[in-house]
């Protein structure tokens, strides 16, 4: 057996003063001091990787509000129930997000606490005896919406909206994202897979009613799309397969109908873990002709209200 090891007295080396570096101390995070307010902490995070992306996220929401361009928000269920609600209800109100679109369980979260204060059971608990999901009022209320909004020609999220604005108590109204929507005049559409949410399960299910309305709704989400074009944001938030797969074939239609447009927008998916379709259908794929990709990994209760704050921070600077 022979071994062959290189002589490194004759590597060549090269000065450090002449070698391009990715990373100098103008970068580094920096210390607190006299001002403590929220831009200062942004302003002090360090501006290399995911620091950097959500102040380019953060960055691109504020210039799309400002010039009137779309902010579409794609929401799975663990952004609701863990609070954030309120955050979204507000960037709504301010004008800030212009297209709301929920997967189902979003829509039964924000539905259950805006009529009844509450959500998110122990499914373990009630899978055991068959009870998981069983809720009377919340399987009553909302295929009740539902059926209404088929009747009507309007959307499940359009029509879920509409019914909780006409319930006589909502002890939740100030976090309900549907209610916000309703209020301000934006859209939101609920995209729904039958069999998936526990109001499918419920006596007053009507599979005729999901099926119309949820189609509807995937046709406002894709009239929503050309809103993007050059300058808009689309971001999704906890949904790991039905939104990315809804979103990528409403901007296929945008697309097909607008000669290739929109494009050059800014796609971000923000998740606890990363999934392969957020980071194709959203992230990637659909920012090949143009525009910016981003992934960001971490806790929504975390990210969002970081983001949201943000925002906010560079919309009042313009301001002020």
């Amino acid at each position: 057996m022979t071994y062959r090891e290189p002589d490194l007295s004759q590597v060549r080396t090269v000065p450090v003063a002449g070698r391009a570096n990715k990373v100098d101390p103008a970068l580094f995070a920096r210390l607190p001091g006299p001002d403590r307010s929220v831009r200062a902490f942004l302003d002090s995070l360090p501006d290399v990787l995911a620091a950097r992306d959500v102040r380019t996220v953060a960055s691109a929401v504020a210039i799309a509000a400002r010039a009137r361009h779309g902010v579409v928000l794609l929401l799975g269920g663990h952004v609701i129930k863990v609070g954030l609600g309120a955050l979204i209800a507000d960037w709504v109100q301010q004008g800030v997000v212009t297209h709301v679109a929920m997967n189902g369980a979003a829509a039964i979260h924000d539905f259950e606490l805006a009529a009844f204060g509450g959500t998110s059971e122990d499914v373990a608990a009630g899978l055991g005896d068959g009870t998981f999901g069983m809720a009377e009022e919340t399987g009553r209320e909302m295929n009740a919406g539902i059926a209404a909004a088929h009747r009507d020609g309007i959307g499940m999220g359009e029509g879920l909206a509409r019914h909780l604005a006409a319930m006589p108590e909502r002890p939740g109204e100030p976090v309900s994202v549907l209610l916000a929507c309703l209020r301000h005049g934006v859209p939101v559409t609920v995209h729904t897979a039958v069999g998936a949410e526990i109001i499918h399960q419920h006596p007053t299910a009507d599979g005729a009613a999901m099926g119309a309305t949820s189609h509807r709704d995937f046709l406002r989400l894709a009239g929503s799309l050309p809103s993007l074009d050059h300058g808009g944001v689309v971001m999704n938030w906890g949904s790991a397969v039905i939104m990315p797969e809804v979103f990528l074939k409403a901007l296929t239609v945008a697309r097909n109908l607008g000669d290739g447009t929109p494009t050059h927008f800014l796609a971000a998916d923000f998740d606890m873990q990363r999934h392969y379709r957020p980071r194709m259908n959203v992230v990637q794929r659909p920012t090949l002709a143009g525009g910016v990709g981003i992934q960001l990994t971490g806790h929504h209760e975390l990210m969002l209200p970081l983001l949201y704050w943000a925002v906010r921070e560079q919309l009042e600077s313009k301001v002020g």
